[in-house]
């Protein structure tokens, strides 16, 4: 059986692969990673807007891995709107980047429920095999986060490399040309941030239950048995 401390080390890094796990499903399932401002550049050429009219042009959009929506200001007042990515929109976009995002998530939640439930068992008891102990839970831990890193370092690819904000502005715009003047990333994508985040805290956990403290020991007096001692 492990000690105490360990076993309170293993539960508290349960509990956060288990927060891990939630943080990446939240995050996939909320239609804002990115938002923006976009501005009807066509509407705005039409009239000659100067720079006190282009407010009258200025939209916004803001979207996720699978939805989303903007508003459009073409001088006519704002119109909004909603779109899914699948299975339309991810024919314009970079579609093997944006599937690899997505599978690298699911990845990395696969990977938080094995830490979550490796850790639940080291808290129980030590396990017979090392791939079940500490070095396996580093391990589900590491492959977790990386993906999850992944994900987040393939997004802000897609976004400021293959210009994702603007493709999906852009999207069966026939007549209007949009072009972005301001992005800025969302609460979920930093949630996926902190999924990785929280599985370094794990690997930091794990590595502190294996350090061995110094039992102390008690000094026992030993006994001075003398001869009145024995008459009594």
């Amino acid at each position: 059986m492990p000690g105490c401390f360990k076993k309170t080390l293993f539960a508290l890094a349960s509990l956060v692969s288990f927060a891990s796990f939630i943080l990446i499903v939240v995050a996939m399932g909320t239609p804002k990673w990115m938002t923006g401002k976009i501005l009807c550049k066509t509407g705005a050429d039409l009239v000659n807007a100067t720079d006190p009219e282009l407010v009258k042009f200025m939209g916004e959009i803001y979207y996720g891995l699978f939805r989303g929506g903007k508003i459009r200001q073409c001088g006519l007042g704002g119109r909004r709107s909603k779109f899914t990515i699948f299975p339309h929109m991810v024919k314009k976009l970079n579609t093997g980047l944006h599937v690899m995002i997505i599978m690298f998530l699911c990845v990395a939640i696969s990977f938080s429920l094995v830490s979550f439930a490796f850790c639940i068992l080291n808290a129980i008891k030590v396990p017979y095999r090392a791939i079940k102990g500490p070095a396996g839970v580093c391990l589900w831990n590491f492959l977790a986060g990386g993906f999850t890193v992944l994900a987040v370092t393939s997004f802000m690819a897609a976004v400021k490399l293959h210009h994702l904000t603007e493709r999906i502005a852009n999207f069966r715009e026939n007549v209007f040309q949009f072009i972005i003047l301001e992005e800025q990333f969302e609460d979920c994508f930093w949630v996926c941030v902190a999924s990785a985040t929280a599985h370094a805290v794990n690997l930091l956990l794990i590595a502190i239950s294996g350090i061995s403290f110094p039992k102390i020991k008690t000094k026992t007096e030993e006994a001075n048995v003398t001869a009145e001692d024995i008459m009594y």
